[in-house]
């Protein structure tokens, strides 16, 4: 599958945050927005095998369909650029500031946002025939599932919130080494064998992906979801943005960083 050396890949990770950081604002958002479409539907495409088949792990082994379809594409999600941007900043790369880091990640969310939205309106219409009916059996999945993780989080107070931010951290440990792994190989099929194993192990161990929630939640509301908005934002998807950039960063980011880009000298024997 043609692999590439950690040295090798953990270089592209840095040239990639920097590329980034230089992108025109159109093509952020252009890229965000669609990165965040693509994966809404993985996700109801996972929750609708899961609900039709019975077997949560079908479900979860074909959710990085759209992982991978958004990634070969070049479109960008926020859990990714929390990885590679700030490298690029550690790295000393021409014109990055924490200023512009910053500047990118909010409207890599406000793309994925819109994104996550678009879908979410699109599949409630065909939920429900156009508002005109009760929400199907997946509708009514997904609702149940918005209620679960915000009021069900809420009702166990600081120990539901500590709940949530874990989850969001080991989240996106998962899934930034699936952007990791599409640069370890040069070939389609070895980039997507890397990509697919820790998003399929994300998924079904329930852990809290942001721009997956900015579907499921608003989506569940739609189709008469029994929280808020304010439940929405408070016990679900300010959480777990903090806890993805937590574990994107420091435990793939960073760690690959300082060892494969920054090796400390060898010992002597």
């Amino acid at each position: 599958m043609s692999y590439l050396l950690p040295s090798e890949f953990a270089t592209k990770m840095v040239d990639a945050g920097e590329s980034k950081l230089h992108m025109a604002t159109r093509d952020v958002l252009i890229r965000a927005f669609m990165a965040g479409a693509i994966l809404a539907l993985a996700a109801v495409f996972a929750v609708t095998i899961t609900v039709q088949t019975g077997s949560a792990i079908l479900g979860a082994a074909l959710f990085p369909v759209g992982f991978c379809m958004h990634y070969l594409m070049g479109f960008d999600l926020l859990t990714g650029v929390f990885v590679l941007t700030p490298l690029a900043w550690l790295d000393r790369r021409p014109g990055v500031t924490i200023e512009r880091i910053l500047i990118h990640w909010g409207k890599v969310f406000c793309g994925n946002l819109a994104g996550a939205l678009t879908v979410a309106v699109l599949m409630a219409i065909v939920f429900t025939y156009g508002f005109a009916t009760p929400p199907d059996e997946v509708g009514q999945k997904i609702a149940g599932i918005g209620h679960a993780r915000t009021v069900g989080y809420k009702e166990f107070g600081a120990a539901g919130m500590l709940t949530i931010l874990i989850r969001g951290i080991l989240c996106n440990w998962m899934v930034s080494l699936g952007v990791v792994g599409a640069m370890i190989s040069t070939t389609v099929g070895g980039k997507v064998i890397a990509m697919w194993m820790p998003i399929m192990v994300f998924f079904f161990m329930g852990f809290e992906h942001s721009i997956v929630n900015m579907f499921l939640f608003p989506s569940a509301l739609m189709m008469g979801g029994d929280f808020s908005i304010a439940d929405y934002l408070i016990w679900n998807e300010i959480p777990v943005v903090v806890g993805n950039l937590i574990g994107g960063l420091s435990l793939t980011g960073l760690t690959l960083y300082t060892t494969h880009v920054r090796t400390a000298p060898l010992r002597d024997i």
